[in-house]
């Protein structure tokens, strides 16, 4: 890792828009950590990029393990950008949710993220940059309520935390994906796709790297008055309406 160069650090980092992101991050001058808990993936895609000439390490944690966030911060050096993206996401029919259900998608998509984002900025420099994954979910889905509520919380932790870190000049963002061309999804029945995509007015779905490419202009050090937002990336289905 070339000590002259800013630090970004990316959760859920292996794979999907997390690894588009890590990469992007790389080729934009960042050295990067990726963050995962599957070991065998982040070294093998850590390896694949560090082949491609990218300033890139990994780090194998669980982020519900505080103490182990915690090690893991102190051991690096200051973060420049943060990049807040692992989550779990599961459909479960509304009465049949449990609070376990509510209780895990707390816990990982917020609590997680609350956790890292404070033991980074204790060291972040001044006119750092935050960017959480949100989803486009947050403003109402069915078939996954716990979802939605953890994604709408990390939205308002988004806000919380711009208007608390204002005064140092951290920015912190939000990015809200729509359906976007990852494992998760290919997994649906072409039933189901075909579902999705009949509700996108572009018909498509969106790639990891469109997700990389926005957070990307969120970390820039050319990006200096935008702070408490989220920017939907999602094809154009937050609109509402239909195209017919």
């Amino acid at each position: 890792m070339e000590m002259n160069k800013p630090l970004a650090l990316v959760t859920g980092g292996a794979s999907g828009m997390g690894l588009a992101t890590v990469e992007r991050l790389a080729r934009d001058g960042f050295a990067v950590v990726m963050v995962d808990r599957v070991e065998a993936l982040a070294v093998e895609e850590t390896g694949r990029l560090q082949g491609l000439g990218l300033d890139v390490q990994s780090r194998i944690v669980d982020l519900t393990d505080e103490a182990a966030v915690r090690r893991m911060v102190q051991e690096l050096p200051p973060i420049t950008a943060l990049v807040n993206n692992a989550g779990v996401f599961d459909e479960r029919k509304f009465m049949e949710v449990t609070s376990d259900d509510f209780r895990r998608a707390y816990e990982i998509n917020m609590i997680a993220a609350a956790t890292l984002t404070q033991e980074a900025v204790r060291r972040m420099p001044d006119g750092g940059r935050i960017v959480n994954i949100a989803s486009r979910a947050y403003v109402g889905a069915r078939n996954h309520p716990h979802y939605v509520a953890s994604k709408a919380a990390i939205v308002g932790y988004t806000r919380a935390s711009a208007m608390e870190l204002a005064p140092r000049g951290i920015l912190v963002n939000a990015i809200a994906p729509g359906l976007i061309d990852t494992p998760l999804l290919r997994a649906l029945t072409p039933e189901r796709m075909a579902a999705q995509l009949a509700l996108q007015p572009t018909g498509k779905a969106g790639r990891p790297e469109d997700i990389a490419r926005a957070v990307s202009f969120l970390v820039s050090p050319d990006m200096g008055f935008i702070t408490g937002q989220v920017l939907f990336v999602d094809g154009g289905k937050s609109l509402g309406g239909t195209t017919s």
